[in-house]
């Protein structure tokens, strides 16, 4: 797997994205994302445990569930969270702006939002946004990583390139958070596409397996969010034989590179915490079981002594001892 700098989403083959500033945050910045397939692609998520969930969240676990995605539109400065009845038919109706501008279904559309939570979308800002992004597709300039950023002080993207049957691949990584961070995903945004030929049941398998021992480990602050989404996609332009079984040396090349940067990604995403100063990675060994490790580990690195410690740069293993103790 060969890492390359300075490349984003739009350098995947079939892929075009675009970030504009559409007047979402008072501070000017961009704050709105679009994410086009040229080609119908296969896509697989995982959402967050919150009972309560956003709109945007509800509607794509409907979406996720079509045979094919065309594309993902992202806001930032709106979460569209605890919004009611209005907020589902906002999150929709941003589903078929996006259909309509690109010429897919709505139901090939997923919808990303983030930012505060209980106050409704200002929808005339976000129909004319998606048009703006829409618009900026063709000029090929793509800052969707930048536009998705909240809270975030750094942007957190990553670009693998792998081979599959001869085939050259591309992975692209993004994501956003920053707060409200904690086991079973928190207020976080990732996306992985790439151009690899890969089947939808094949896809969902591997995302939830990924996203389980990656972003699902995760803590910063205690608080598990109402938006988090971690997707992939895939779109087969790459033009390796498509891998319709979760074994064989290309399946496990392609686990492996997505493992990386969703990996990457997650420990981005900690190291970005908001008020951090340290990234703490707890390895537990000798458990009998993996469950048993991810408690374990779960306790330590959600600990606040064990983080007071760790800040302190005072290497007082007592509370590491303590916080495997009652993790049951």
């Amino acid at each position: 797997m060969k890492i390359i700098e300075g490349k984003s989403v739009s350098c995947v083959k079939g892929y075009k994205a675009a970030g504009c500033a559409v007047g979402l945050k008072k501070s000017g910045k961009k704050d709105m994302g679009l994410i086009y397939s040229e080609v119908p692609a296969v896509s697989a998520a995982v959402f967050t445990t919150n009972v309560v969930k956003a709109a945007p969240v509800l509607t794509d676990m409907k979406h996720v569930q079509n045979p094919t995605t065309r594309a993902m539109i992202i806001n930032s400065g709106n979460a569209n969270a605890c919004t009611g009845d209005q907020g589902i038919q906002d999150a929709l109706s941003m589903a078929e702006k996006t259909a309509e501008l690109l010429d897919v279904k709505p139901e090939e559309v997923l919808v990303y939002s983030t930012g505060v939570i209980g106050q409704p979308m200002p929808m005339n800002i976000i129909i004319s946004g998606i048009e703006q992004c829409a618009g900026a597709l063709a000029s090929g300039g793509d800052e969707v990583h930048r536009a998705i950023m909240t809270t975030d002080t750094k942007e957190k993207c990553i670009f693998a390139e792998i081979e599959l049957s001869g085939k050259t691949v591309s992975i692209c990584g993004i994501a956003k958070g920053s707060g409200m961070i904690h086991p079973n995903m928190a207020t976080m945004l990732s996306y992985v596409v790439t151009d690899a030929a890969v089947s939808k049941e094949v896809l969902t398998a591997m995302q939830k397996k990924i996203t389980h021992t990656t972003f699902n480990m995760v803590t910063v602050d205690g608080d598990t969010s109402t938006n988090d989404t971690a997707t992939i996609i895939a779109n087969g332009c790459a033009g390796n034989p498509i891998i319709d079984k979760a074994e064989g040396e290309d399946y496990k090349t392609l686990y492996d590179a997505v493992y990386y940067v969703t990996e990457y990604l997650a420990k981005a995403i900690a190291a970005d915490g908001e008020g951090a100063t340290r990234l703490m990675e707890v390895d537990l060994i000798g458990a009998e079981t993996e469950e048993q490790a991810r408690t374990c580990a779960r306790s330590v690195a959600s600990s606040s002594l064990v983080k007071a410690a760790i800040h302190g740069a005072d290497a007082n293993w007592g509370r590491v001892l303590c916080a495997m103790g009652y993790s049951g």
